[in-house]
């Protein structure tokens, strides 16, 4: 089987590197990852440039080239320059991707551009810790954990996992928390007194039990099918139903 593996922190993540030593157990390995970090890219395409694509090796043997793109360009260019891949991998990302941070993750878009092609996708990612980064030492055995239980899945699937901040207490399957926000934007100066401003945000909810958020507070992996479909299915029959409720009304 052929692994495809990206990330969004860039192609000498030891993230993706550790990520790389725990696929090479389930088949061929291969990294296509961004030159540069491209955190909270999102799902974005290179549409108005070209990219490079130029070959990387890392330590370890480790095959792989790096692009001067998005995740999801990545996934575009790696699975079309190497044929037959079946599984893709993005991660293991420095810093959890829960709840509402899906939508702008760009490790998640890597697997979800796998979705859109046919392939199975599977994001991973870990808190940042004390020390700056994950122990991906101690992580490797939950991530073939992780890779065992949903590679024995019916294919294709999308799967958001997040490995706890601690030694795992096990493995939970959980929804996407689902939390509001209070955005804030505060100002401040850079040492020339230039104005520039951070992005905050402060949730309004607290964790709701079930959720990937929840597991990850409990101590456990969370393991969260994802859909591609946005369509908001009840509202959508809500609103038929009204149209035709209208309709045999008033004709």
């Amino acid at each position: 089987m052929r692994i495809l593996i990206t990330n969004d922190d860039g192609v000498y993540s030891p993230g993706i590197a550790a990520l790389a030593q725990v696929a090479r157990r389930f088949g061929e390995v291969r990294i296509v990852a961004p030159d540069v970090e491209m955190s909270s890219a999102s799902h974005s395409i290179t549409a108005s440039r070209p990219v490079t694509y130029k070959h990387t090796p890392l330590p370890g043997g480790i095959d792989a080239y790096r692009v001067n793109g998005t995740p999801g360009d990545c996934v575009m260019l790696g699975t079309t320059l190497w044929e037959n891949v079946a599984l893709v991998l993005s991660g293991i990302n420095i810093g959890a991707n829960l709840g509402n941070a899906i939508w702008h993750s760009g490790t998640l878009a890597g697997a979800k551009q796998a979705a859109l092609l046919g392939l199975r996708g599977i994001a991973l990612s870990a808190p940042a810790t004390d020390r700056g980064q994950p122990d991906f030492e101690s992580l490797k055995p939950w991530a073939v954990t992780v890779l065992e239980r949903l590679l024995a899945m019916p294919e294709p699937c999308l799967i958001n996992v997040n490995f706890p901040a601690k030694a795992p207490r096990g493995v939970r399957w959980t929804k996407q928390s689902m939390r509001h926000y209070d955005g804030k934007v505060v100002p401040g100066q850079d040492p020339m007194g230039r104005t520039h401003y951070w992005f905050t945000v402060v949730p309004v909810e607290g964790t709701e039990e079930g959720t990937d958020r929840w597991a990850i507070e409990q101590g456990y992996v969370s393991m969260t099918p994802v859909n591609l479909d946005l369509t908001d299915h009840q509202q959508l029959e809500q609103v038929r139903s009204l149209e035709a409720w209208k309709n045999l009304k008033f004709g």
